[in-house]
């Protein structure tokens, strides 16, 4: 014979499955946010390649306030050299993304995989508005391209460990620089450097005219 069900322990069955198609929901759309700023990040070019390093920046002290009921992010040095931010990891991941050689007739200007973190003030910030807040900041690890198969099949799969970079919104700080954006790199082996100076932001940016472009006629 079939099993009795009571109707107490049907609703609560109900009440379960109901808040398990919330928690999906809700992760769902949390990675549709997370991939959209992948999307903008690209076209801004804030995971452009780096091309030289610019000079020393002036004399500033701190990174610009962010607003009220948050913290910075990350520090300076008086001379306005970025200090290598510790505990990124534990920020928030929002993607990783690779254009592997293979596919790119061995010519990728990027080949590595850029693994970006965000700092959890900014993200929650982007998540209310869907906009960058002033004091934003993005590190992104490069990693080179491993074993490309594996027991679950073929694919492309992280190795070595290839360099650091952080790209920072402020306003007040880079306030000469396109979109508010400075780009910082700590090296590409280790040790890591434990200050980075400001690099020629016109040099990443350069990488992403296209998708900028684009991205502004969609707009109109």
């Amino acid at each position: 014979m079939p099993l009795a069900i009571s109707g107490r322990k049907s609703c609560c069955n109900f009440g379960m499955a109901t808040r398990r198609h919330r928690t999906t929901t809700r992760h769902h759309l949390s990675q549709k946010r997370r991939d959209k700023i992948m999307i903008r990040w690209i076209q801004y070019g804030v995971i452009a390649g780096v091309a030289c390093l610019a000079g020393a920046a002036g004399l500033t002290f701190a990174l610009a306030a962010p607003p009220v009921g948050t913290t910075a992010a990350v520090e300076f040095t008086p001379d306005g050299k970025l200090k290598k931010p510790d505990g990124y990891r534990n920020w928030v991941s929002v993607g990783a993304v690779v254009t592997p050689n293979d596919l790119n007739d061995g010519e990728a200007a990027f080949p590595e995989f850029h693994s970006v973190y965000m700092d959890p003030e900014s993200f929650a910030h982007y998540e209310k508005t869907g906009e960058f807040r002033d004091g934003t900041v993005m590190i992104k690890e490069l990693i080179g391209v491993g074993a490309k198969e594996a027991t679950s099949g073929k694919g492309y799969f992280m190795g070595d460990f290839r360099g650091l970079e952080a790209s920072i919104k402020d306003s007040k700080r880079f306030k000469d620089e396109p979109g508010s954006w400075a780009y910082f790199s700590f090296g590409h082996k280790y040790p890591l450097k434990a200050e980075a100076t400001k690099q020629a932001a016109a040099s990443c940016n350069a990488c992403h005219p296209t998708s900028v472009t684009r991205r502004r006629q969609q707009r109109m």
